[in-house]
């Protein structure tokens, strides 16, 4: 059970809602603190996210993060047959890998893993991973081309040199 706290400061009515049984609060990067505020929240992401600026009361760390709507009902069908929900953080993971000292912004990544995550969350319950590594390498070869033939290389499995240099060469 939960109820709502309202507090009104001049002209603005502030809503809260408070869940006896858990607490909802944002640690603070640098010291691990649970005392931290909001300064600043604005929508992101072309009204597709939230972007909170924070700061620490205690070390007065000031940090950003974003709240995103979760695409938790996608289903990611690996090579094997097996099933497992969709993870953004693991797929930005790989294509950071892929990124490595490249001149790619966190922007960039952030724009094209939305524009995919709304391809493939369209009307899909699930999503291969074959389909996933293509269009991320689709969208990387646009971005940065040592990033594709970088995340490429894993993702086709590049069994020897020959292989590689054949990738190459459509790139070239």
């Amino acid at each position: 059970m939960y109820y709502v706290k309202e507090v009104r400061l001049s002209r603005i009515l502030l809503s809260t809602i408070h869940y006896p049984s858990y607490t909802f609060s944002m640690h603070c990067p640098h010291c691990r603190s649970e005392d931290t505020s909001v300064v600043d929240s604005r929508l992101a992401e072309d009204g597709r996210a939230v972007r909170r600026r924070r700061e620490c009361t205690k070390c007065n760390h000031r940090f950003t993060t974003f709240e995103r709507q979760e695409l938790s009902t996608l289903i990611v069908i690996k090579r094997d047959g097996t099933r497992e929900p969709y993870s953004r953080s693991k797929l930005e993971r790989g294509i950071w890998v892929a990124c490595t000292k490249r001149p790619v912004s966190q922007e960039k990544v952030d724009k094209m893993l939305t524009k995919l995550e709304e391809k493939w969350g369209g009307n899909k319950k699930e999503v291969s991973s074959s389909t996933i590594g293509n269009d991320v390498m689709k969208e990387l070869k646009k971005l940065d081309k040592v990033a594709y033939i970088r995340f490429a290389s894993v993702h086709r499995e590049f069994k020897d040199v020959e292989e590689f240099k054949q990738a190459m060469n459509k790139l070239l």
